[in-house]
């Protein structure tokens, strides 16, 4: 008697719970009735206290509306439609690989008459997977393996990356989806600062890998060339670094690298993934080169800008002078036949300076947005090119035209040196000569002589063929393109210096790569364009560098020590313009150089913006 009673108390139980949902709807069969018959395969008990406790039988099985047909057979019961209570958890499982493959609710959820929440539990979830997934990769001794069975609910399972019920295919390995999954998912917990701090992670991680060439082009929306997180540490079979079967223990780093890298080799390796520059205990090396990179970007702005803000007021205080005199009557600077057209640049100068120019302006176009990866005009740029390995490609034919004048310029240097009839002296007279763009004793007094002319303590300098500052642009082009161009090759080319290099030295070479192309954009953006054309004196325009061509009044009154000592030498005829530049030639050119100018001056706006809004 006492064991048919407790028999009944679930039954009871089951009742009660369900009166409500079957009353509700009208339902004229109730669970007992149900159980009657079916009660050798589904347990009342188990049954009472599941998720569908609450449910009438006929809540699912919606066919039975007259129990007696039921019983002989009249109606059959067809699959249960979970969608009808289930709409979100159904939509997102249409969707999946699952639903693709036929695997349906049932599939997973055996245990329908005895189905409990399972209330975020993960180890549930990886029990269930397994049921079908084999553990070939190697989760289950996996670090988020290991710690989701030892109840760790931070730790990722299979739905953190997969989802419960919209499961994507990853579809082809080379695909945008597929790659962006490669790192997507894993910032999901690692970008989470609460879970990374209650589980002593290393916070570094999401951050140094942002930083990097594959974490900008990532952020940027192009992870299809890059590689993501799962393919340094693998998808499943995650283990420290220390571990022996670890894809990122030293022993192994050849073999990982050179899935994408198939030259690599051991000294390859040796590159810091999550190295920190700001970190001077374990990266040294790492922390004085952004020390020192830093130091030269901040103390050639500091000199440079205050130099420029002392030109631009100066100027300013001049021009109200000429025209308070002009309106007297007084011309300042008469200079007879001042219109007279004198030629200071050579057509292959002109030549190289558009070269100089496009080169330039290309590489800041395609450069600045990875530097700044995390700006919306930096991911409005990448997809205006077309994509970020398209940006890679012309930033790379931008590199060679580089190369290109450089090498011109070396040849011209040495033929000014060793070759030139029409200049006197021997190769070190010559070197710091008035025609040279070496620096020399003469430019200390110029400098000198403009300081003391900022502050209204004497006149203007008389200037030779080249000013210091002219001479300081040329000589940041050799030392540009050690650094920029020397650490550009390596980033281009790491397969092949990483045969003879060790793997840090790429790390340093992005950091020299980045800063010195922040302080080569900033300052001929800011410097070089007033110096050239935005200081009073020259404002919009210095047309020289296009036309090769100056009056006699800009000649004397800019370079007047130059003008002395042609005329000195009888030679300044030899120089006069035989006829001016044509219309159409002015206009085509005055158009790029305007356009040039409008292009750096916006990236110059952009780049103050960035620095002024980072985002995170």
């Amino acid at each position: 008697m006492v064991h048919v009673f407790t028999r009944l108390i679930p039954l009871l139980l089951l009742l009660l719970l369900s009166q409500p949902a079957f009353a509700a709807q009208g339902l004229a069969i109730d669970p007992a009735t149900c159980l009657g018959c079916h009660g050798d395969k589904i347990s009342a008990e188990k049954m009472a206290v599941s998720v569908h406790g609450k449910n009438g039988c006929t809540s699912c099985h919606v066919e039975i509306v007259e129990l007696a047909k039921h019983m002989k057979g009249e109606i059959k019961v067809g699959k249960v439609k979970c969608v009808r209570c289930h709409k979100k958890e159904a939509a997102e499982h249409a969707l999946s690989v699952h639903a693709e493959k036929g695997v349906q609710c049932a599939g997973c959820h055996t245990d329908m008459h005895s189905h409990t929440s399972w209330n975020k539990d993960k180890r549930r979830v990886l029990a269930k997977c397994v049921q079908c997934h084999s553990d070939e990769k190697g989760f289950l001794t996996s670090v988020h393996g290991k710690g989701v069975i030892a109840g760790n609910q931070d730790s990722a399972a299979c739905n953190d990356c997969h989802n419960l019920h919209e499961i994507k295919a990853l579809g082809n390995p080379n695909s945008h989806t597929n790659r962006e999954f490669h790192t997507k998912v894993c910032l999901r917990c690692h970008a989470d600062a609460k879970l990374v701090e209650r589980n002593h992670i290393s916070e570094v991680a999401v951050k140094s890998y942002m930083e990097s060439y594959h974490g900008k082009n990532y952020r940027l929306g192009y992870p299809e060339k890059v590689a993501g997180c799962a393919d340094c540490h693998t998808a499943h079979g995650i283990l420290p670094s220390k571990d022996p079967n670890s894809s990122v223990n030293p022993n192994n780093l050849v073999k990982t690298c050179s899935k994408c890298h198939d030259k690599a080799k051991t000294p390859f390796t040796k590159f810091y993934a999550h190295g920190e520059h700001n970190d001077r205990e374990k990266y040294p090396i790492l922390f004085y080169t952004f020390i020192a990179m830093t130091g030269l970007l901040v103390g050639t702005f500091a000199v440079f800008w205050v130099h420029t803000l002392l030109w631009m007021i100066r100027g300013f205080v001049e021009n109200r002078e000429k025209a308070a005199a002009l309106e007297e009557g007084v011309i300042l600077h008469h200079v007879p036949e001042g219109h007279k057209q004198y030629r200071r640049f050579k057509r292959v100068h002109v030549f190289m300076h558009l070269l100089v120019i496009i080169s330039f302006l290309g590489l800041s176009l395609t450069g600045l947005p990875l530097k700044f990866s995390d700006q919306v005009w930096a991911k409005f740029l990448m997809d205006l090119y077309g994509g970020a390995p398209n940006a890679a490609a012309f930033h790379r034919v931008c590199a060679g035209i580089t190369f290109v004048y450089f090498s011109m310029a070396l040849a011209m240097s040495i033929h000014f040196l060793f070759i030139r009839k029409d200049i006197k002296g021997n190769p070190l007279q010559r070197l710091f000569g008035p025609d040279s763009l070496c620096p020399n004793l003469r430019d200390i007094s110029d400098v000198v002589g403009m300081v003391r002319w900022f502050f209204f303590k004497g006149p203007k300098p008389a200037f030779e063929r080249w000013t210091y500052w002219e001479k300081f642009d040329f000589i940041a082009v050799f030392w540009g393109m050690f650094a920029i161009g020397g650490s550009g090759l390596m980033l281009w080319f790491p397969e092949f210096f990483g045969m003879f290099l060790p793997g840090w030295a790429f790390n340093v070479a992005t950091i020299i790569h980045s800063d010195e192309a922040l302080l080569a954009t900033g300052f001929i953006f800011s410097v070089h364009f007033f110096n050239t054309h935005g200081r009073p004196e020259k404002f919009p325009m210095d047309f020289v560098i296009f036309n090769g061509q100056m009056s006699k009044h800009e000649f004397v009154e800019e370079r007047g020590d130059q003008w002395a000592r042609y005329e000195k030498e009888g030679i300044t005829e030899k120089f006069a313009a035989k006829k001016s530049s044509g219309i159409f030639y002015d206009f085509c050119l005055k158009a790029f150089g305007f356009t040039a100018l409008f292009i750096g001056i916006t990236l110059l706006m952009l780049m103050v913006y960035a620095f002024m809004h980072p985002h995170h």
